[in-house]
């Protein structure tokens, strides 16, 4: 069923804007005045194409439209909600579309209802969307509704998405305070050497004296950051543009992955990040019906990493000739003694979603522990940077002070 946008009137005159479906323009406009709503204009919104040609009703994003993973995961609570109240699927959707108010969610919303109307899965109405439900989402949803526990699904899907959100507000936390302290120490340096030190080191210009080397060198640079700084700047542009070329091609994601895992205190967070989103992925997958093959190939695209994707295709490639997923994993060195004993626990057990849970919860405590300990060391570190710095302008600036003092005594 077509979804359409309207700007109308309402009984005091009061323009409106909104989404209406119906099977066709001259239907839309009959709703909208049964509303006491008095259209000004309506089209039918914006759809893309399938691979086919033929129309969907999918909406690709445009630039400025945005739906945020917090509104994603409070409509698919809702859903579970209200499809775990007994009321019918569409009659589910009519009401998400009436209580949301971010206008592309909405019109998403509206176009999964019409596209169930016409005989569609959720499933399938869902696939329309792939920029807003990962496959993730799809395939958990496709289980639910093969084994009719949809609401049960939907709701792990909520639990998910927002444990998610919560992991990467603790790393976007932790990181504000450094790349702040990082910004403002940095400006800081450049006033003071482009600013300030010109305006010590004059003095030294009238003295026929040799200066010392750290002395040339910082009034060489106190010159050079003050006549070209805007060079400085395209320079660190076309560095920064060259790293992300070499990171977007094979070789270079390779690298970029590995020193990620192996970096110097960021490294072991990355590494735990990983095994805690491989964990509740796959625990989540599993416990909706979904077939271990199926949902590993969900959580290689999910761990976002060349190296550990590496080891669970290779994993995949053991478990298909009959060994256990214990066997496959404990050969990688991305995959720690510990986690593999739990994955061992849970298989010899039969209750491999459940150990994956309890192995997720725990990774996400020690992510947590991991995070702190992260922020705590780069404070020092950043400190200690700034003071070498400025350590450095001082004392280029006090050794021919020094010298002066030498000659005149």
């Amino acid at each position: 069923m077509p979804v359409f946008e309207y700007r109308a009137l309402d009984a005091k005159g009061k323009n409106i804007k909104g989404i209406v479906d119906a099977d066709s323009e001259s239907l839309a406009l009959a709703k909208l005045r049964s509303q006491g709503r008095y259209p000004v204009s309506i089209t039918v919104s914006r759809s893309r194409k399938n691979t086919t040609g033929s129309s969907k009703g999918g909406q690709g994003l445009g630039f400025l439209e945005r739906v945020k993973s917090e509104e994603i995961s409070v409509m698919t609570r809702q859903l579970a909600t209200l499809l775990g109240a007994g009321i019918p699927l569409v009659q589910c959707l009519d009401s998400l579309v009436a209580q949301t108010r971010n206008s592309v969610l909405k019109k998403v919303i509206a176009q999964i209802k019409g596209s169930v109307n016409e005989g569609n899965t959720l499933t399938n109405a869902l696939g329309e969307h792939p920029k807003l439900f990962s496959s993730i989402f799809i395939n958990m949803v496709r289980a639910g509704e093969a084994s009719g526990a949809l609401d049960i699904v939907l709701e792990r899907l909520a639990d998910f998405g927002e444990k998610q959100e919560v992991l990467k507000g603790r790393l976007r936390a932790a990181l504000v305070y450094p790349i702040f302290m990082a910004v403002i120490g940095s400006s800081i340096l450049f006033i003071l050497i482009t600013y300030i030190v010109p305006n010590i080191t004059q003095v030294f210009n009238d003295m026929d004296q040799v200066l010392p080397l750290p002395t040339l060198f910082l009034i060489g640079l106190s010159d050079f950051l003050k006549m070209y700084w805007w060079a400085f700047l395209i320079f660190l542009g076309i560095v920064f543009s060259g790293l992300r070329f070499f990171i977007s091609k094979p070789t270079g994601r390779a690298l970029w992955d590995l020193f990620k895992l192996k970096v110097f205190i960021i490294g072991p967070v990355v590494q735990k990040v990983i095994l805690s989103r491989f964990a509740s992925t796959l625990g989540s997958l599993l416990e909706s019906g979904v077939g271990l093959m199926t949902s590993m190939q969900i959580v290689r695209t999910l761990v976002d990493n060349v190296h550990v994707s590496k080891v669970i295709d290779e994993a995949m490639e053991q478990i298909q000739k009959g060994q256990s997923m214990t066997d496959a994993l404990s050969e990688s060195e991305w995959f720690p003694p510990m986690f593999v004993q739990m994955i061992a626990v849970g298989e010899q057990s039969g209750s491999l979603e459940q150990m994956l849970d309890k192995v997720a919860k725990a990774y996400e405590r020690e992510v947590e522990t991991a995070i702190m300990g992260m922020t705590s060391l780069i404070e020092p570190l950043m400190i200690a940077v700034m003071g070498l710095a400025v350590g450095f302008i001082v004392l280029s600036i006090l050794l021919p002070i020094f010298e002066m003092n030498q000659m005149i005594g």
